[in-house]
C-alpha cells in the first residue's frame, strides 16, 4: 500500500472508513454534547428535538467528510461536497434569522472538529494507520471544517444582507405612504411590517442624494428615506428624510446637524400629516429659497415667501398692477424706488428707520418718497392698494439673510 493517495490525500484503508462510517451517530452525539457543554450560547438552544436536528446535522457533515476521504483514496480529483456544504450555508442563514452572530457558530465548527478528529484518530490509530497518512486525514479534517466554516459564513452574510434590504424596501414603503398622505390605519399596518415604531411627531426633510447617507447616519436608525426623486436636468437626485420628534429643541439639532448641507426642512407635523410638511420642504425646493447658499432653509422662516408664491402667476399679477406707476422709469430707479416703498410700508413711514434700513439719509429717504407720490397719488391712501403693494413688495424685503 503506498504512503498516500495519488492527489496527495491519506491513503486510509476502506475497512477503516467503514468503521468510521459505522460509528457516525455516536461520534456526533458526543460533538454536540461537547458543543452544549463549551458554547454558552446553544447551552438551551441544543436541546430536546432541537438537539435531535442538530445531530443529525454533524452525521451529514461527517458523513460527507468521509465519502470526501474515500474520494481521496481512489485518487479521484473531485468529490460531491455540495450536500455539505448546502446545509452549513443553511446553517449559516439560519443563525442570522436567530439573531446570532457567527461567533457561536465558528466556535461550534472548533468544538465539533476538535472531538471529530479524537474519535477518528483513535479508530485510525488502532487500525494502524501510519503517522504520516494521519497527519495528512487531519488536514483533510481541518480544511473540510474551514470549508463548511467559510458556507456558514457566506449565508449568514447573505441572509443579513437579504433581511436588510427586505427592511430597507418596507422603510421605502411605508416612507412612500407617509408622503402621499395615506389613512392612519394602512400607515399602522405598514409600520409594523418595518418594524418602526411611530414617533409624535416626523418633519421632512429634502437634500442632494449625495448629502443624504451621511445625514441619515448622524440622525439615527428611526429617520425614515423615501426612494430618491430625480432632479432637474444636470442636478443631482433629491432624497427625502422622515425625521422623528425634530420639534423644539429637536429642531434646533436637526438644523446643526444639516448646517452645511442645501437642505430644505419642512415643519414638524404629526407622523400621520408628514404630507404636510413634505408638500412645504418640496414647494420651498421648487421655489429655490435657498437662494445659491449652502446653509439649511428652515420653511418655517419663510411663510410670507411660501404663501406669496404659491400661485407664481397670481403674484406676477399683482406685482405687474400694483407697481404700475413705476413701469415707465428705468430698471435700476424701478429698483431703487421699489425697495424705498416696500421699507416704508413694513417701517409705517418711520422716515428714521427707514433711513437706517436702507444704509442712507433721512432726506434721501423723504426724497424718494416725494418722487413715490407723485407716481402713486391718492393710491397710498387707499387700504386695498396699500395692502396689494405690502404683498408685492414686503416679501422681498422681510426675506431672512
Amino acid at each position: 500500500m503506498s504512503d498516500v493517495s495519488a492527489d496527495g490525500g491519506p491513503d486510509i484503508p476502506r475497512s477503516v472508513l467503514t468503521e468510521l462510517t459505522r460509528q457516525l451517530p455516536e461520534v456526533a452525539e458526543r460533538c454536540v454534547a461537547a458543543i452544549i457543554d463549551e458554547v454558552p450560547s446553544y447551552a438551551r438552544a441544543l436541546r430536546g428535538e432541537m438537539a435531535d436536528t442538530i445531530e443529525r446535522s454533524v452525521q451529514v457533515a461527517l458523513g460527507g467528510f468521509l465519502r470526501m476521504a474515500a474520494g481521496s483514496a481512489r485518487g479521484a480529483r473531485s468529490t460531491p461536497m455540495r450536500p455539505a456544504l448546502d446545509g452549513a450555508y443553511a446553517l449559516g442563514r439560519g443563525e442570522a434569522r436567530s439573531g446570532r452572530s457567527m461567533n457561536s457558530l465558528l466556535a461550534a465548527y472548533r468544538v465539533g472538529a476538535r472531538v471529530a478528529w479524537r474519535e477518528m484518530a483513535a479508530t485510525t490509530v488502532d487500525a494502524g494507520v501510519d503517522a504520516r497518512n494521519l497527519g495528512r486525514f487531519a488536514e483533510l479534517v481541518f480544511a473540510y471544517i474551514d470549508g463548511l466554516s467559510a458556507a456558514s459564513v457566506s449565508g449568514h452574510a447573505d441572509e443579513l444582507a437579504a433581511s436588510g434590504r427586505v427592511q430597507e424596501r418596507r422603510r421605502e414603503r411605508l416612507a412612500a405612504a407617509l408622503i402621499a398622505g395615506q389613512g392612519e390605519e394602512e400607515l399602522l399596518i405598514l409600520a409594523r411590517r418595518a418594524k418602526w415604531s411611530p414617533p409624535v411627531h416626523l418633519t421632512a426633510v429634502l437634500l442632494p442624494e449625495p448629502e443624504a447617507g451621511a445625514v441619515l447616519t448622524r440622525l439615527g436608525s428611526r429617520c425614515l428615506r423615501a426612494a430618491d426623486e430625480q432632479g432637474e436636468s444636470g442636478e443631482p437626485e433629491i432624497a427625502t428624510l422622515l425625521v422623528p420628534d425634530a420639534d423644539g429643541p429637536g429642531r434646533v439639532h436637526l438644523l446643526r446637524t444639516l448646517r452645511s448641507q442645501g437642505a430644505y426642512v419642512g415643519p414638524a407635523r404629526p407622523w400621520v400629516r408628514v404630507s404636510e410638511s413634505h408638500g412645504r420642504a418640496r414647494r420651498a425646493h421648487d421655489l429655490a429659497l435657498a437662494g445659491g447658499r449652502s446653509s439649511p432653509v428652515d420653511t418655517e422662516l419663510h411663510l410670507p415667501e411660501l404663501v406669496l408664491r404659491a400661485d407664481g402667476t397670481a403674484y406676477a399679477d399683482l406685482r405687474e398692477r400694483a407697481l404700475e406707476p413705476l413701469a415707465d422709469l428705468t430698471p435700476a430707479t424701478i429698483a431703487r424706488l421699489s425697495e424705498t416703498l416696500g421699507s416704508w410700508l413694513l417701517h409705517q413711514g418711520r422716515r428714521d428707520a427707514v433711513a437706517a434700513d436702507l444704509h442712507v439719509h433721512a432726506q434721501t429717504v423723504r426724497y424718494r418718497m416725494g418722487q413715490i407720490r407723485e407716481l402713486f397719488g391718492d393710491r397710498l391712501d387707499d387700504p386695498d392698494r396699500v395692502l396689494e403693494l405690502v404683498l408685492a413688495l414686503g416679501c422681498e424685503n422681510a426675506s431672512p439673510a
